[in-house]
């Protein structure tokens, strides 16, 4: 029986498995290959070592994009994480929770460039209805997506928006898992809301909290829908991500070497701060036994 058992788990996992062979691993060896090489598409491959590697650090564009992208992840991440929780605490003792759950899930379902298309109507600085609405206070709104300090903002502003709805769900789960004795108990001691949110909802909420912060570094580094339809990378360049830079250099300049570079390098960052996540957790992330 524990054989039958071991072969239909294994036949379940079989679809998911291949998937993940056939477009996350032949995809990422493949890239590792070609980041050594000279390559345009279309002719012969030329082994060049290390030398796209070390473009990519001489190259001020790929700092340029570095940047942009931990400006994105500084903005995106803190600010989205507290206002999903925060979401999911107002929403979790109400009445007709599931409505305003799929209300508020609604944006992630909705593809990018819909997204994108829809605030850049909201954030045009002439006629936008951001600006409009802050002219009803005699505030007079910045030029969201042409100015180069605000370009930045507004896209994380637009992904905070759009994604806020996952995190709640999952904050949502988080919390329903948390047993009511713990709360009962506090009370019996005289504990008062903040105290019973700070020493209870927290801790036990902590491995919640811990994923989602890891998907959304991950997510954040991978950005790009955004800057693509709404701005296109710039002005100047102040919306140039990483993946941007990793899509022009392939597909618009056709140097698949310097773009497979740049996307190790990425995914590279991306496990470092993974790690570290993993081994700072230790610390504030707290399982029930």
């Amino acid at each position: 029986m524990r054989k039958n058992n071991n072969l239909w788990g294994y036949l379940f996992l079989t679809p998911q498995l291949l998937g993940l062979v056939a477009f996350a691993l032949i995809p990422l060896g493949f890239a590792f290959v070609l980041s050594f090489t000279n390559w345009d598409g279309f002719g012969a491959k030329t082994f060049i070592g290390l030398e796209n590697f070390i473009g990519q650090f001489k190259n001020p564009v790929f700092w340029k994009a570095l940047w942009n992208t931990v400006l994105y992840t500084i903005l995106y991440v803190p600010f989205g994480i507290a206002l999903s929780l925060l979401l999911a605490l107002a929403l979790n003792k109400i009445k007709g929770k599931e409505f305003y759950r799929i209300f508020f899930f609604m944006p992630v379902i909705t593809s990018s460039v819909s997204v994108g298309v829809i605030w850049m109507w909201i954030l045009n600085g002439d006629f936008g209805i951001l600006n409009q609405f802050l002219a009803n206070f005699g505030i007079a709104g910045p030029q969201w997506l042409t100015d180069t300090s605000w370009v930045m903002i507004s896209i994380a502003i637009l992904s905070i928006w759009w994604q806020v709805g996952y995190n709640m769900v999952i904050f949502l789960a988080g919390l329903q898992g948390v047993s009511n004795s713990y709360y009962e108990a506090a009370e019996i001691d005289g504990a008062s809301r903040f105290q019973k949110f700070r020493h209870i909802t927290l801790p036990l909420i902590s491995p919640t909290t811990f994923f989602v912060t890891i998907m959304s570094i991950i997510g954040s580094f991978q950005v790009f829908d955004q800057a693509f339809v709404m701005t296109g990378g710039g002005p100047a360049k102040a919306s140039y991500t990483l993946v941007f830079h990793i899509y022009e250099s392939a597909f618009m300049n056709f140097r698949m070497g310097e773009s497979s570079a740049a996307a190790m390098i990425l995914f590279v960052i991306i496990l470092i701060f993974t790690l570290i996540q993993f081994s700072v957790s230790k610390r504030w992330v707290h399982y029930e036994g």
